[in-house]
Formats: C-alpha cells, sequence, structure tokens
C-alpha cells in the first residue's frame, strides 16, 4: 500500500521519465527521419493529452529534439515558434485588457439581460447572449469570469427575495412569523459528498455508515413530504423550481462562453491555430480570413445557442413554451428581485465614461477592419496596396488598433469652477502591466511548438507517410470520414486541452484529406469547431470550471446537461458542412492550391 501510494504522488514524475524511455525503440530501431519525427510528435502529445508538464513546457521539446535527431536547424525551428497568429493575438488581448479594465464587458452583459426581461427562461438567454457576444472577442474564460458574478448576484437575490415569501407564506398561514425560518437544505447537505466527508471527520462514521444515515435522511424526507401541509408542499416545489432556475444560469454562462467563441476566427485558440497552420500548410489558399469564417459560423453558433437553451430550459425546468409568451403575466417576487438587482448593478455603472467611448469606437474600428479587408464581394482596403497583395492580413488592422490603446490617454482635460483646466498624468487606456497580465503567454509558445512540429513533420516527409497510410479510408462516404473526426476530436477534447487536441489532429487530418482527395477544408472546418465542444466536465474547459467553482452544480448537472449539447453541436456542424458551407468554399471541387498525393482512391460524395 505504500508503494501504491508512492506511485501515486509521483505519477506525474513518473510519466514524464516513463514516456520518451519506452517510446526509445522507435527512432533507434527504424532509424528514419520519419521515425525520430513520429517519435517527438508522439512524446509531446501524450505530455499535452495527461499534461504532465504544463503545456508551454511541453511545447519547447521540438525545440531541442528536432536539431538533435537533425531533422532541422535550431534556427529554423526557432522561426516557426513566432508567426503572424501571434501578432493577431496581440492586438486582440489590447483589447481585450481595455474592455477589462473599464467595465465595458459589465455593462454590455447587463444592459442584454435587461432588455430580455426577467422571466427565469428570458434571463437565462440574456445571460446566453452577453456571455457570447463577449466570448466573441475575448477568451471563453475571460467571458466567463466576467458574466458569472453577475449571475451569482442574481441568484442570491433570488434566494433573499425566496425566503423573505416563504416567511411571509408561512406568518399567514399559522398567523404568526417565524424570525428564524430558512430554506431546508438538509437533503442537498446529504446528497453533496463534502456532507459526507465532514460527517466522517467529526463523528467518526465510515462510509457505510453515511451512506446509511443519508438513506434514512431521504427516507424521512420522503415521509415528511407526504405529510406537509400545502404551504410547504408550496415551499418546496418552489425551492426545487429555483435550484433548477440557478443551475441553468451557471450551465448557460459556462456553455454559450464557448460557443461564442466559435463565431469569430479571434474568440477562441482553436481558430485562430486552425488559421495560422492552414495558412502555413496552403499558402496559396487566401479564403480564410475573419468575414469568411464569419459568414460560415455565424449561422451554427446561432442555432447551437438556441438549441442549447431549449435543452437546458427542458432538462432542469421543463420548457413552458405558453407560459413564455403570455402576455400581462404577473410579476413573480422572484423576477422582481431579479429585476431590481440587475437595475441597480447597471445603475452603478453610472453614464458611460470617456475610457468607455473610445474602447467602443476602437472595438468597433478594429472590426471594421477585419470585415472589410477582403469582403469577397467587393474589393476591400487591401485593394488600395495592388503592388502589395497578401502582405497585409487580419493581425495588421489588430496591431494597428491594439497599438493606439497605448498611445490615446486614459483621461480628458476637465475645467474648474474658475475655467481652468484640471493638470493630470498622462496615462494612455492601458499599460504593458497590465496587457502583460491579460497575455496568455502558455497559448503563445503551445501554438508556436504546433507550428514546429507541423513544419517538422513536413521536412521529415512524416506527413506524405501518414497520408498514404490513410489513402484507404477514401472507399468509406465522405460523410462518414467527417462524422468519425468530428466524434474523435469531440471525446479527446473534454480530457485534454483544446489548443492541444487541435494542435495535435491538423497535422494528420490534412494529409487524411490529400490522400482521398478531398479538399481539406471539408475536414478541417467541422474538426475545428467540435474542438471547442468541451461541454462535459468540469475540467474539460477552464470555463465550465469557473462555473463549477460557484458551488450550484453538481458534475452529474454537467454530464447531463453537457452530453446533450455535445450532440447538438456536432448535428449542427455536420449540418453546416454538408449545406451551407459549401458554396462559401466550393467544397466538392479539389483546389489547385491543395498538393496532389500520386496514391489516390476516389472518395464517394
Amino acid at each position: 500500500m505504500k508503494i501504491f501510494n508512492y506511485l501515486l504522488v509521483y505519477r506525474r514524475f513518473l510519466l514524464i521519465v516513463l514516456t520518451p524511455l519506452l517510446l526509445l525503440p522507435l527512432p533507434l530501431i527504424i532509424k528514419t527521419k520519419e521515425a525520430e519525427c513520429a517519435y517527438t510528435l508522439i512524446v509531446v502529445a501524450i505530455f499535452w493529452l495527461t499534461e504532465a508538464l504544463p503545456l508551454g513546457v511541453s511545447a519547447l521539446l521540438p525545440a531541442f529534439m528536432f536539431p538533435l535527431f537533425g531533422i532541422m536547424q535550431s534556427k529554423e525551428v526557432a522561426s516557426a515558434y513566432f508567426k503572424d497568429f501571434h501578432l493577431l493575438l496581440i492586438g486582440v488581448i489590447c483589447l481585450a485588457t481595455s474592455i477589462e479594465k473599464w467595465n465595458f464587458h459589465k455593462r454590455v452583459a447587463l444592459r442584454m439581460v435587461m432588455l430580455v426581461g426577467v422571466n427565469p427562461a428570458w434571463l437565462t438567454l440574456g445571460f446566453m447572449v452577453s456571455c457570447a457576444f463577449l466570448s466573441m472577442w475575448l477568451s471563453n474564460t475571460s467571458a466567463a469570469a466576467m458574466v458569472m458574478p453577475i449571475v451569482e448576484a442574481v441568484a442570491q437575490q433570488i434566494i433573499k427575495a425566496e425566503t423573505e415569501a416563504d416567511a411571509l407564506e408561512m406568518s399567514c398561514s399559522n398567523g404568526s412569523i417565524n424570525p428564524a425560518l430558512e430554506l431546508d437544505e438538509n437533503t442537498e447537505e446529504c446528497e453533496s459528498s463534502d456532507w459526507k466527508e465532514k460527517e466522517k471527520q467529526v463523528n467518526g462514521y465510515d462510509n457505510d455508515v453515511a451512506s446509511t444515515v443519508c438513506t434514512i435522511e431521504k427516507e424521512n424526507e420522503k415521509e415528511k413530504e407526504e405529510n406537509l401541509p400545502p404551504v410547504e408542499t408550496v415551499r418546496k416545489n418552489r425551492k426545487d423550481k429555483y435550484s433548477g432556475v440557478f443551475k441553468v444560469m451557471c450551465l448557460c454562462v459556462a456553455y454559450s462562453a464557448t460557443i461564442g467563441g466559435l463565431t469569430t476566427i479571434t474568440g477562441t485558440s482553436t481558430n485562430l491555430i486552425f488559421a495560422e497552420q492552414f495558412n502555413t500548410r496552403y499558402p496559396d489558399c487566401q479564403c480564410i480570413s475573419f468575414g469568411s469564417w464569419f459568414i460560415l459560423s455565424i449561422p451554427i453558433t446561432v442555432t447551437i445557442l438556441v438549441t442549447s437553451w431549449i435543452w437546458l430550459q427542458w432538462i432542469f425546468l421543463g420548457f413552458d413554451f405558453k407560459n413564455m409568451f403570455k402576455r400581462c403575466k404577473k410579476i413573480t417576487a422572484r423576477e422582481k428581485a431579479s429585476e431590481q438587482v440587475i437595475r441597480e448593478e447597471y445603475e452603478k455603472l453610472g453614464p458611460m465614461s470617456y475610457p468607455e467611448i473610445v474602447t467602443f469606437v476602437l472595438f468597433i474600428l478594429m472590426t471594421l477592419l477585419w470585415f472589410t479587408r477582403e469582403p469577397g464581394f467587393i474589393p476591400g482596403w487591401s485593394s488600395l496596396f495592388p503592388k502589395y497583395k497578401g502582405y497585409a492580413t487580419d493581425s495588421t488592422s489588430a496591431l494597428v488598433i491594439g497599438l493606439l490603446f497605448f498611445i490615446i490617454p486614459a483621461k480628458t482635460l476637465s475645467r474648474t469652477s474658475n475655467g481652468e483646466n484640471t493638470v493630470f498624468g498622462y496615462t494612455p487606456l492601458i499599460t504593458w502591466k497590465e496587457f502583460q497580465s491579460c497575455m496568455p503567454w502558455e497559448i503563445a509558445i503551445l501554438v508556436g511548438g504546433g507550428f514546429a512540429l507541423a513544419e517538422g513533420c513536413e521536412v521529415s516527409k512524416l506527413s506524405e507517410w501518414v497520408a498514404s497510410k490513410l489513402s484507404p479510408l477514401g472507399s468509406l462516404p465522405l460523410w462518414l470520414i467527417i462524422l468519425i473526426s468530428c466524434l474523435i476530436v469531440t471525446s479527446v477534447t473534454e480530457v485534454a486541452s483544446n489548443p492541444a487536441t487541435i494542435t495535435i489532429f491538423l497535422p494528420i487530418l490534412s494529409p487524411l484529406a490529400e490522400a482521398i482527395h478531398v479538399n481539406p477544408l471539408f475536414i478541417l472546418i467541422p474538426a475545428t469547431l467540435c474542438t471547442s465542444f468541451a461541454f462535459l466536465l468540469p475540467v474539460s474547459n477552464p470555463a465550465n470550471a469557473i462555473v463549477f467553482s460557484y458551488g450550484h452544480l453538481t458534475v452529474m448537472d454537467m454530464v447531463k446537461a453537457g452530453l446533450g449539447i455535445n450532440i447538438i453541436g456536432v448535428a449542427v456542424v455536420m449540418l453546416a458542412i454538408m449545406t451551407w458551407i459549401v458554396p462559401i468554399f466550393d467544397l466538392y471541387t479539389y483546389p489547385s492550391w491543395a498538393p496532389i498525393v500520386s496514391s489516390t482512391n476516389s472518395t464517394g460524395l
């Protein structure tokens, strides 16, 4: 038992040491560049999937393994670690830093929630829309962290109104007021693992005794329910209902923070990694831009968002469609409490400040520059530089606007009562220290490691070897190949980080598409979108973990809800890639920018 405990404690260390040692026969026996590159790829992939080392540290392994194996020179590997992606990320983080610093995100979220009303169903939809909108421009982690405190404030206000309403009802039915009236939470405590652990520590119960106590408590609770007076029965039903409301509000934040990021290239790191790796592998293709991605993904995002909202309502509250649209419906005490706390939070922000206005203007300007660079249906602003076609990218626009955040002052001159200007120290909208605190350096290094691995696969001819081995898959129907790819990445991303998953699978799926002579976008786009579908567990996604930490959810709540949303997401992506995305990129035609693999099989389209 002691040895087992030691192994458990040092499992990460053992994994770090044993993984490269056990795989060492691969390059030593085969002794080819393909085998040496495969060895590096597998070791890094295992470290990424298990997170035995921090993701950024694991991403640095190709920087010394490729030169030692003679695959690439050190300076060539180093150049792969900083690409156009990083410049785009810097510009986006400048915007995100200013939005967070000046509380512009809170104003947007509260305003959207106020627009939809305080009915529980509409309230959750308001939170979903506001969080999804923020996630289009910020990371899903930041979006969830920004919106969740507002949700928690609303939840606490509902609990307070619930207690007051129950006290009033009890005083009316009993003829007296019970000042010590509290919400009955014995059942929830009994069902929680924390309660069992506490009983075990305090009273010396073992697991069997604790289980017996829980069983007795549940039976007693059931007997009490059968003999409850009408007011108590109504009170318990309300408690169950609003417990479901809290769960829905929490889950809607976690899931919409991820769903919203699908909409834009900058919305999630997986989209950025895909765009950069795709443009690096296929430099002659200029079809992936901010505008084209937005056009293909906005119907997907809206469809998944609405169906997820309906799904969450149905499994936790029961979807009362008729009652939602009923006119002149009486507002309950709980809805009044929600409305009050939202209004109070919005009033605390006061009128829109000068830094907020500037941030909003720069945000609109950055978005317009992205959309109008190469819109496709009309000439974009990049056509103003015909001699330098393809030189300017989305990162150019992001950097131009990002630099303005360091230049524009955060304060304006104000006049005293005497009419004189007030002197103040010059401070820009954001400082470098504030930018550094928001910059995801680990993701930047992780993506660089992915680029290095991709280049190593090309130089060592490992990509060609993989393509030759995958060519027999061309006998399968195309829709089945896409579905299998989507299901695999969706499953892996539940236990591994999204950036690591997409970095591992892109170098595999690209040769697969080339081997079966299919437009690479046909497989890469749905796989990229499905990599973000990490809805199942609290550890699957940072946004999930943030929401779970507030204590309104159990793991089974998240599994039950997340499984349905995973299925919805994959189904919507499959529908999209077989319908409206096809004409956008002419997917049924093998493009000229993709390489021709000699040994190909025809695929059933």
